[in-house]
């Protein structure tokens, strides 16, 4: 036996004596044990402060799903005086397919507007779905529907009055954040087996930019030389039936008891057709639903305009309408039993 491989077993020898005497052994690794396997959301993301006492907290999660990532959502806080706050779900657009929670439009910096929101006197929670690419449709009305549920569920934690809630998105997330709106207590959207509070999946108002709400109207309007989200939504090859176009459509589900809406879309969307918002627009006043829409002229989707002054003129114009939309809708509590 050579010296060098005695000194080596004689190292390993003394480092094996440490782990299990002395200083940092096992006698010193004591650490809480539970009863069972925990599935509690423990370790949360970043934490941070913003303007007015408002407070996030990021990567929160609220569904875990068997076969599939962890779903999150990031959280903004009010200060916790004057009683539970209504509730914003923020649906982030992307051709369902791209973009995340912590991105709007032309908005430079997402999480310091829904900040802002917040300091106004909301909770709002901003998350995130499965994309097309990794579960086709209803995967993805699951999902949103999962997260208002776990929210209104852990009301009393997060400081939400869960019978004044409001979903806002853009585009794609116009498009799912309609479907919650209009499909209150509609099973459909629900995966097989779900068992939840009657109403949980119903908010107060919904405001809509530039989304898709009938998708068979769609198809039929540019049969040719669509980009293909739908499609890829439904995992559809080639042409959808009219059956799967009825279920990924808002418009199927809309009633009379559908909350009041605000829809903004501009004039020239070369992506979404501002016919989508005329007809919801038109249904929902036939239907008697309280309805106001906003048409900015010149404007492209994601409101851009031809220059950055029109974008930024647009863009505000949408988020301030959107912002005085909610105040009126849901500063109030509502009357006991209106959905």
């Amino acid at each position: 036996m050579s010296k060098a491989f005695q000194r080596t077993a004689a190292a390993c020898a003394i480092a094996l004596a440490g782990l299990t005497s002395g200083a940092g052994g096992a006698a010193d690794r004591v650490f809480p044990v539970a009863d069972h396997p925990l599935s509690d959301d423990l370790n949360p993301g970043a934490a941070k402060t913003w303007p007015g006492g408002v407070t996030s907290q990021a990567d929160v999660r609220y569904a875990a799903i068997s076969g599939w990532r962890r779903l999150t959502l990031d959280l903004y806080q009010p200060p916790r005086k004057g009683g539970p706050k209504p509730l914003i779900l923020y649906v982030h657009g992307g051709g369902w397919m791209n973009s995340d929670s912590r991105h709007f439009g032309a908005i430079a910096d997402l999480p310091a507007l829904l900040a802002r929101l917040a300091g106004e006197g909301f909770v709002v929670a901003a998350i995130e779905y499965r994309h097309a690419r990794e579960a086709a449709f209803p995967a993805q009305g699951h999902d949103v529907r999962a997260a208002l549920r776990f929210l209104k569920a852990n009301a009393e934690r997060f400081g939400i009055d869960p019978s004044r809630t409001g979903v806002i998105g853009g585009s794609a997330g116009a498009h799912l954040a309609g479907l919650l709106a209009l499909s209150c207590g509609d099973t459909r959207l629900d995966p097989d087996g779900t068992k939840a509070p009657a109403g949980s999946e119903c908010v107060q108002a919904f405001v809509g930019w530039y989304g898709v709400y009938d998708a068979t109207a769609l198809a039929a309007q540019r049969p040719t030389g669509r980009d293909g989200g739908i499609e890829a939504l439904l995992g559809c090859t080639g042409a959808c039936p009219a059956d799967k176009l009825a279920l990924v459509s808002p418009v199927t589900f809309l009633d009379r008891s559908d909350p009041p809406t605000l829809l903004i879309h501009g004039t020239e969307d070369k992506t979404v057709p501002v016919e989508q918002s005329r007809l919801l627009e038109d249904r929902m006043k036939a239907a008697g639903v309280p309805v106001s829409a906003i048409y900015i002229p010149g404007v492209d989707h994601s409101f851009m305009g031809k220059t950055p002054v029109e974008t930024r003129a647009a863009t505000l114009r949408a988020v301030n309408a959107s912002f005085d939309f909610l105040h009126r809708q849901l500063d109030k509590p509502t009357t006991p039993g209106v959905r």
